[in-house]
């Protein structure tokens, strides 16, 4: 699984009194702490007003690139703070990213191809929004995947988020994403699926037993990255036992180390 960090988002307030009042050292800290809890990339996300974000994003990764040397996940709609992001980093990030609305399309797909970056595409447009089956999200996603192949990224740079809708407003939401995952996964074997795990819970009880769960049944139909809080130790071991229980985890290696170590499994402190 490629793990994403999500907790650098100006969405949550005190990320935002951070970048308001430049303070570095809580920054620092978030990238520090999910880089050591085993996050591949960072999500960095600012969540300021458009005339704000770029200097907004542009702070956000410098810091962050003082801290540790993971890459980053750029996470905006801004053009002008994905250029800001992009002048400055030192490996080559996620762009999050293109859907089938136009204005990112014109905006935000060149910039990913210009710098060559890996890219999330959503399964949504400005026609219908989120289409209701998983073949309507599909039709989507192969729009998108041939926009960013025909403009030069390889299919393994593309991370596919068939969108994941609240099952407390549908019974069948949680089924259309395991469909879509699964013919994502046999339409474009090389590419990546990722997701927003924790949107599925929304407006339930126990969100943290729902979101395990659901994360589980996502790997088994072909799931490989998600956006979450690689501090959570109890999703972080429901994600590596079902890389194991699917194959994935050659000799039990990845579970068995992450065990030693203490990222998993009951405190011992």
């Amino acid at each position: 699984m490629i793990i994403i960090g999500e907790k650098i988002n100006g969405t949550r307030k005190a990320v935002a009194q951070a970048i308001r009042e430049r303070d570095a050292a809580f920054i620092k800290e978030l990238a520090q702490s999910q880089a050591q809890a085993g996050s591949h990339y960072l999500d960095v996300n600012a969540g300021t007003s458009p005339e704000r974000e770029p200097d907004d994003m542009a702070w956000l990764v410098e810091t962050i690139q003082e801290a540790c040397e993971l890459p980053l996940c750029l996470d905006s709609a801004n053009p002008k703070a994905l250029k800001a992001g992009l002048a400055l980093v030192n490996k080559t990030p996620i762009i999050n990213s293109v859907s089938g609305e136009q204005p990112r399309i014109d905006g935000v797909l060149p910039l990913a191809l210009e710098h060559k970056t890996g890219l999330i595409l959503l399964a949504l447009d400005d026609k219908v929004g989120i289409p209701a089956t998983s073949e309507g999200r599909l039709e989507i996603v192969h729009r998108l995947v041939g926009l960013a192949k025909d403009g030069g990224l390889a299919e393994d740079q593309l991370h596919v988020d068939p969108l994941v809708t609240a099952i407390s407003t549908g019974t069948n939401n949680g089924l259309i994403t395991f469909d879509a995952i699964a013919k994502t996964r046999q339409a474009y074997p090389a590419a990546h699926i990722t997701c927003g795990l924790s949107n599925i819970s929304f407006g339930m009880p126990l969100r943290p037993l729902i979101n395990q769960t659901f994360l589980g049944m996502c790997i088994m139909h072909g799931l490989d990255s998600a956006i979450v809080d690689p501090n959570d130790r109890q999703l972080l071991g429901v994600m590596l036992a079902a890389e194991m229980l699917v194959g994935k985890d050659k000799f039990c290696q990845n579970f068995s180390r992450a065990y030693r170590s203490g990222r998993i499994g009951p405190k011992t402190n």
